[in-house]
């Protein structure tokens, strides 16, 4: 018998304004870093809500409204193709998570980051958690977000780059992605300082 999933937490600080951040896109062949920043009511707890990378693609589109209309406040930002080459990805990953954070319709009291690394953002604290899509509501719904907003955009990227599959990959190194950049070469929103092939 399967052990119940375990009940993601509502906050980490017990602050009302307490901000789950997460990034999507970090590990990429192509096209830009997302990032969300979610803040969340203390009772909003939907049985589905988790980890983006546990969820099939049609629970994260069932989900996406939900949050975007039960939210404090959400918002999501990006890095693009250009500034993950110039500053690298880690670095890249923060500037998007810094642009959702200041995105946001309302201050946060606390940011909740997942990972074990976050560039601090002035006038802001910020608590970095290993794991933390699987441990917060708030985090999971960031991931969401991040997840969703970064596909839909890699879907429309791929009208006019449709040789590499980003529709289904979203850009992420599958082999039939590295087998069509050997076809054809990288695009222009390739990320030139990864391992393409």
């Amino acid at each position: 018998m399967r052990a119940p999933r375990p009940l993601l937490l509502a906050t980490h600080t017990g602050l009302p304004l307490e901000a789950g951040l997460d990034e999507a896109g970090r590990g990429c062949l192509a096209g830009p870093v997302f990032a969300a920043a979610v803040i969340l009511p203390a009772n909003f707890a939907p049985l589905l809500l988790r980890d983006s990378k546990q969820l099939s693609a049609r629970q994260r589109e069932s989900l996406r409204p939900l949050i975007c209309a039960e939210a404090v406040a959400w918002a999501v930002g990006e890095a693009s193709v250009e500034e993950i080459e110039a500053l690298n990805i880690a670095q890249a990953s923060y500037l998007a998570m810094h642009r959702a954070v200041g995105a946001l319709p309302v201050v946060p009291a606390h940011l909740l980051v997942d990972g074990n690394r976050f560039r601090p953002l002035a006038g802001f604290a910020h608590t970095c958690v290993v794991g933390g899509d699987g441990r917060y509501r708030s985090i999971a719904a960031a991931s969401v977000l991040a997840k969703t907003f970064r596909d839909e955009r890699m879907a429309a990227l791929a009208r006019d780059y449709p040789a590499y599959g980003w529709t289904q990959n979203a850009g992420y190194p599958t082999a039939a992605h590295r087998a069509a950049i050997r076809a054809h070469g990288p695009s222009p929103l390739h990320r030139m300082g990864f391992r393409l092939l």
